[in-house]
Formats: structure tokens, C-alpha cells, sequence
């Protein structure tokens, strides 16, 4: 009897911990997407029943905003990120994983050493050189930054799933008269390819909320929508209801990635996790 007093006691407990942490998590978005709904003067005051409006989502993308243009800077520079990094991270994860390679732990090693750099030590030389050579303020630029931050990542995330498809189906191939490339496009491929979206979700969640570069090194013509959102001041302060709605139109691609590829998602983790 006292056993199971101290189950339910426990599992009270952890029903308890969960609703708090679903919570702390969910209130600031419920929060969110109401403010983005209130006019400026509803904004500030804690009330459920407003009058809903627009207008915030219009103000936005007009002048002296533009979030348009952010939105489509933004865009670009994920996505261009995520097309070359992973080809690119695939072909050395690869590499590393079924090649003995000399230097191999060194390399790897270094490569995962540049994640624990902080990036304020390194966005100055990425400005000097980026203002030497013509980048700044530019698409390319961006994504170079972009790429150099999620290229050691990406190589160690695919690297763990091609370590857990059997080598064995490869070098029957190669027995067979295949190349290395074909045994690559044809059994590799297809086999890592839940690993391979996982890692693009995460570059591309990377390369969309990337800050500190961005704002250092972009002014007009290149403005993503992280530093977009410091634009919504006035006098009065912060705009938080036009804030929200810029915040809104930033989550937003995200939430609709995550329920399109939510298979893939839980399938790559799964792959990557246990081998």
C-alpha cells in the first residue's frame, strides 16, 4: 500500500513538473501571438477579450519597416546555407567515416573545437576581411559567415549516421562494379537521407536566428530579421505589438517546417542516437 501511495505520490509530481515546464514554455507564445493581434494601446494591459486587428501585420511590411525585404534576405541566405552546406558536409562525413584518414582525430578534433570559439572573438577579423574584400552588407557575405558557423556541425551531426549504416551493403556494392560515387548517390543516400534533413533543419533553425555577424556586418541592403526587430522603436519605447507581429512571421516558417518534416525529424534523431 505504501508503494503504491509513493507511485501515485511520484507520478503527481512529475505530471506536475511537466504541466510547469510546458508552461513556461507556452505562455510566451500565447503572449506573443495575442500581442500581435492588439491594437498599441491593448498591448499594455492584461486582458484576454480585445477587439483582434491586422493592422500590426500591415505595418510591418510598410515603410519605415520593410520587413518584406528582411524576410526576403533572410530566406535567402538560410537557404543558401543549407544547399551548400550539406553536399558538402555529407562528402566529409563520409570521408572521415569510412576512410582512414592521417590526422583523422586531429582534424576532428579541430573542427569541433571551433564550435566552443565565441563568436564575439571572431566577428571583428570576419569584418575587417569582409570590408577588405567588398562583402559587407551582402548576401554572400552572410552566408560565408553562415556556412563557416554551421559546417563543423553539420560534418559531426551526419558523420554519427553514416557511422550507423552498415558498411557491409557498400562494399557489396563495390564488389558488384559500382564507384565509390554510385555506392555514395545510390545506397547512402537514401539510407542517411532522415540524418541528412535532421542536420538541415538545424542549419537552416541556425542560419535563420544567426545575430551577432548580422548585425556587425549588414547595414541596409542586407538586414536579415533578427536585427529587423530592432527597428520597432519610437519614442515611447518599444512597439511590442508590432515586435509580436514581426516575431510571428519569424516563428512562423519554423513551426511549418517542424510539422512537414516531423517524421523525417524523429527518424534522423533516432538514427543518430543509437547505432
Amino acid at each position: 500500500m505504501r508503494t503504491a501511495t509513493r507511485r501515485k505520490f511520484w507520478r503527481t509530481v512529475q505530471t506536475l513538473i511537466i504541466v510547469i515546464a510546458a508552461a513556461v514554455m507556452i505562455v510566451p507564445i500565447v503572449w506573443i501571438f495575442m500581442a500581435a493581434f492588439k491594437s498599441h494601446v491593448d498591448v499594455y494591459q492584461l486582458k484576454l477579450l480585445f477587439k483582434p486587428t491586422l493592422a500590426n501585420f500591415a505595418a510591418v511590411f510598410a515603410e519605415p519597416y520593410k520587413l518584406g525585404d528582411k524576410l526576403i534576405n533572410s530566406t535567402i541566405v538560410a537557404t543558401v546555407t543549407v544547399v551548400i552546406a550539406i553536399p558538402v558536409a555529407t562528402l566529409a562525413s563520409y570521408s572521415f567515416s569510412r576512410f582512414r584518414l592521417r590526422g583523422e582525430t586531429t582534424m576532428l578534433v579541430m573542427i569541433l573545437a571551433t564550435q566552443f570559439v565565441p563568436a564575439v572573438v571572431i566577428v571583428l577579423p570576419f569584418f575587417v576581411m569582409f570590408r577588405d574584400v567588398g562583402l559587407l552588407d551582402t548576401r554572400t557575405g552572410l552566408v560565408l559567415v553562415n556556412l563557416a558557423i554551421v559546417m563543423p556541425f553539420a560534418i559531426w551531426m551526419i558523420k554519427g549516421f553514416i557511422d550507423g549504416i552498415p558498411i557491409d551493403t557498400e562494399e557489396a556494392a563495390l564488389v558488384d562494379g559500382s564507384t565509390r560515387m554510385q555506392v555514395i548517390r545510390n545506397i547512402v543516400l537514401p539510407m542517411a537521407a532522415p540524418g541528412l534533413i535532421t542536420s538541415g533543419i538545424f542549419c537552416f533553425i541556425i542560419a535563420w536566428n544567426e545575430f551577432l555577424f548580422a548585425l556587425i556586418i549588414t547595414n541596409k541592403d542586407a538586414v536579415t530579421l533578427p536585427i529587423g526587430l530592432a527597428l520597432f522603436k519610437a519614442e515611447e519605447g518599444d512597439l511590442w505589438n508590432l515586435l509580436s507581429a514581426a516575431g510571428i512571421i519569424i516563428m512562423l516558417p519554423m513551426f511549418v517546417l517542424a510539422l512537414i518534416i516531423r517524421k523525417h525529424f524523429v527518424q534522423g534523431m533516432t538514427m543518430g542516437a543509437v547505432r
